[in-house]
């Protein structure tokens, strides 16, 4: 009798024992529901170092919407996204330090939001072949990011802010015809500068319209610059989508407006600050694209080498109506001018960052 007791007290443990190893499953296992029988996926998490170059509009816009089309990726699919986030506000070693932090943390996948951000992710994941997705690169190819734009090849792909500088020129001069001379302004140290720049002078040279270089590398350097644009009298200013520029907008937009020189530029996000327009990609929609490309490689396992770098229609310009009034213009008017040359002309009013 004793022998039976302990053979059902041995059962009894025994039964106990495999109940609580099921109730204490973890990680990506599947188990059933007793209420429904059906699967019941534990969530994933999926570990994401994110790292901006400065802190501006346009690309606090792109991190903002990175982080929220992830949360909601997530919560779609069941899984987790833990982001770390940095900025290495243009500084060589502390970004250098950002992405070694990143790899010591073992993140899952990297996010390099503009140029230089990237290109020192693709160099310190050259042997460790952590995935890299960057954002807001004008030119992946000429700072050899990828091997092509279809096929990016290695461990590397994103979403690119390419600047049709032909059309902004062509808005340009719908405006003002009677144009004789235009300051190119922007940091000769930004990779993002250079193609747009050299394209300016070759679409000015065609027209027989002379030019002349401004060029500043921090904040001050470019307020002086301003400054010495108004002195020259030029009739506009251009600008491409240059981080420095971008960081100094609200120090020289008003520089500008009380000269009455228009200022042009790469994207919405200087007209946000003060310049007289903005014209290129949706960066909020840059945001959200990225973030897919993050989504698919992690949770379908796609390779990064093999997924297009995503490029956008550079067609939409926004005007800053504050600015409009200080140069005499009228809105409507402007619009009506820009319209022809753009998929969409929006208006904007000067403020330090874009509203949620």
């Amino acid at each position: 009798m004793k022998n039976i007791k302990k053979i059902i007290s041995l059962v009894i443990a025994a039964l106990m024992l495999a109940a609580l190893a099921s109730c204490n499953g973890t990680g990506t296992d599947n188990t059933t529901s007793p209420a429904t029988g059906t699967a019941d996926n534990t969530s994933k998490t999926y570990k994401v170092g994110i790292c901006n170059y400065v802190d501006d509009a346009s690309l606090n816009q792109i991190v903002a919407n990175i982080k929220s089309q992830l949360e909601k990726i997530g919560t779609e699919k069941n899984v987790k996204f833990d982001i770390e986030y940095d900025n290495c506000n243009a500084d060589k070693n502390v970004l250098s330090q950002i992405i070694t932090n990143f790899v010591a943390e073992k993140v899952d996948l990297m996010v390099g939001v503009a140029t230089p951000v990237a290109t020192a992710m693709q160099a310190a994941t050259a042997e460790n072949k952590i995935p890299v997705v960057f954002s807001a690169v004008s030119d992946p190819m000429s700072v050899e990011l990828v091997s092509s734009l279809e096929k990016p090849g290695a461990n590397i792909t994103g979403t690119s802010d390419f600047l049709n500088t032909d059309a902004i020129f062509d808005i340009m001069f719908a405006q003002n015809p009677d144009i004789k001379t235009v300051g190119l302004l922007y940091d000769v140290g930004q990779d993002s500068s250079a193609t747009p720049i050299a394209s300016a002078k070759a679409y000015l040279d065609k027209k027989g319209v002379a030019y002349k270089e401004y060029t500043g590398t921090t904040v001050d350097e470019v307020r002086l610059a301003a400054q010495s644009a108004v002195l020259d009298k030029v009739d506009a200013v251009f600008t491409p989508t240059d981080n420095t520029i971008m960081k100094s907008e609200l120090s020289i937009y008003e520089t500008f407006a009380q000269a009455k020189i228009p200022h042009y530029t790469g994207a919405d996000s200087f007209a946000l600050n003060g310049a007289f327009m903005g014209y290129g990609v949706d960066y909020a929609n840059l945001g959200v694209e990225t973030a897919n490309m993050v989504a698919d490689i992690l949770i379908n396992g796609k390779n990064p080498g093999d997924i297009p770098v995503m490029t956008f229609d550079n067609g939409t310009a926004t005007v800053n109506t504050d600015i409009c009034k200080e140069l005499g213009l009228d809105y409507d008017a402007v619009a009506k001018t820009f319209a022809p040359f753009c998929t969409k002309v929006q208006p904007i009013q000067t403020a330090e960052e874009f509203e949620n």
